[in-house]
């Protein structure tokens, strides 16, 4: 019943939030300030980082300040980001795009490397608005200009375009189309406009944020121990009363984020336990119902009773449950369909639904494991304690 309501509801609003690359590009008033400034951290991203500043860089259609940010990065990222900006001082620059490397070799006591780096750049932006993205994603030339006008006509206050996923192999496509399926259970897209409504979201690859808004929130020094800076701030948004606008990025904003059904794992090490606030219980109450979603269709479909018997209400006085399993199938199908035009997962690949959330329990009990024995979050080489983590990250979202 609960798989059925979801593809209703989500076949409802399949059209409620725009696609960046069908809004309209709009020319932005002249100023003597540039139009946007783009804050591009990196840490050891020498294998991308070259793409996404020159990605930026060919923007066209409004004025950028980009700030490249070298968060004491071990390999080429720095020599490289001052390659690029050297590189684009000798060019031809009618748009007047600048670009500035910004160097941090220590961080400060109290401080995740990444909210420490947007801190630090955003208190150098010059525009009335701010991107905050990541060192590797890669911008089509009118992006930039068309969030800005979507932004600026919807008087927002911050706006996440959630990427498009570049995969490379079966098991990354069969992930990604399990967590978009599962993420409607605790994030309605559509309702995240309504300020009535709990619903809300940030991105790292592409958060937009009006300056004063910004600064009013107490910017990312306020979330100076935040593993989820980038949810956070979204949350912060929606909390504040703030107008809080999405659009999907498909074909205009781009990101690899995972190098294999491996990669989704170890992406998500750091990230689950603060997910649910480091809270013990809540983590493993989710991974238990995460579980269920996988398990409970395939005793369905194996067409046996008496497996369920003890589940209670929810097979009491069914006397098929292969066909309890059908419907299932049925809705997930319908789900993965409706999601198909943004995540380009096929619906056939629904099938191995209960093998990609098999994968993600395991990355959430892994998470949890990890944290509680190394005694805290290892990101990008460096541990922040635990108990630091959990004072600062409250106990709800």
């Amino acid at each position: 019943m609960g798989w059925t309501w979801q593809a209703v509801d989500r076949w409802l609003h399949r059209h409620a939030i725009p696609s960046l690359r069908d809004l309209p590009e709009s020319q932005p008033a002249a100023s003597d300030a540039p139009d946007l400034t783009v804050i591009v951290p990196a840490c050891n991203e020498q294998e991308a980082i070259a793409a996404t500043l020159r990605g930026l860089l060919a923007s066209r259609g409004l004025r950028l300040q980009i700030v490249a940010v070298n968060d004491r990065s071990t390999d080429a990222t720095g020599a490289t980001m001052e390659a690029v900006a050297q590189e684009w001082a000798g060019a031809d620059n009618p748009c007047g795009h600048t670009l500035q490397v910004l160097h941090i070799s220590e961080l400060p006591p109290g401080w995740l490397g990444k909210p420490h780096a947007l801190a630090t750049a955003a208190r150098l932006a010059q525009a009335e608005w701010i991107l905050f993205t990541d060192g590797d994603v890669q911008f089509a030339p009118t992006a930039l200009t068309r969030a800005l006008a979507y932004a600026q006509h919807e008087r927002a206050d911050h706006l996440a375009v959630l990427p498009e996923w570049v995969v490379t192999s079966r098991a990354e496509r069969a992930v990604q189309g399990a967590m978009f399926a599962m993420t409607g259970w605790g994030l309605r897209y559509w309702k995240i406009a309504d300020p009535g409504a709990r619903d809300f979201l940030g991105v790292g690859a592409f958060n937009l944020m009006r300056r004063s808004s910004y600064e009013a929130l107490g910017g990312f020094d306020a979330l100076r121990m935040e593993v989820l800076e980038d949810l956070r701030m979204g949350w912060c948004v929606k909390k504040a009363g703030l107008r809080q606008r999405i659009a999907w990025g498909q074909g205009m904003v781009r990101v690899r984020w995972a190098n294999g059904a491996w990669g989704v794992v170890r992406n998500l090490e750091k990230n689950v336990f603060a997910l649910f606030r480091y809270q013990l219980s809540l983590a493993l109450a989710a991974s238990a119902g995460v579980a269920l979603h996988a398990i409970l269709p395939l005793m369905a479909l194996a067409g046996n009773g008496r497996p369920l018997a003890g589940l209670g209400w929810a097979f009491a006085g069914f006397g098929a449950p292969r066909a309890a399993g059908l419907l299932m199938g049925l809705a997930l199908a319908t789900v993965y369909a409706v999601q198909q035009p943004r995540t380009h997962v096929p619906v056939a690949y629904v099938i191995f639904f209960p093998l990609a959330l098999a994968l993600f329990v395991f990355a959430m009990l892994r998470s949890i494991t990890m944290t509680l024995v190394r005694g805290g979050v290892v990101w990008r080489g460096t541990l922040y304690p635990l108990r630091t983590l959990r004072e600062a990250a409250g106990n709800r979202w």
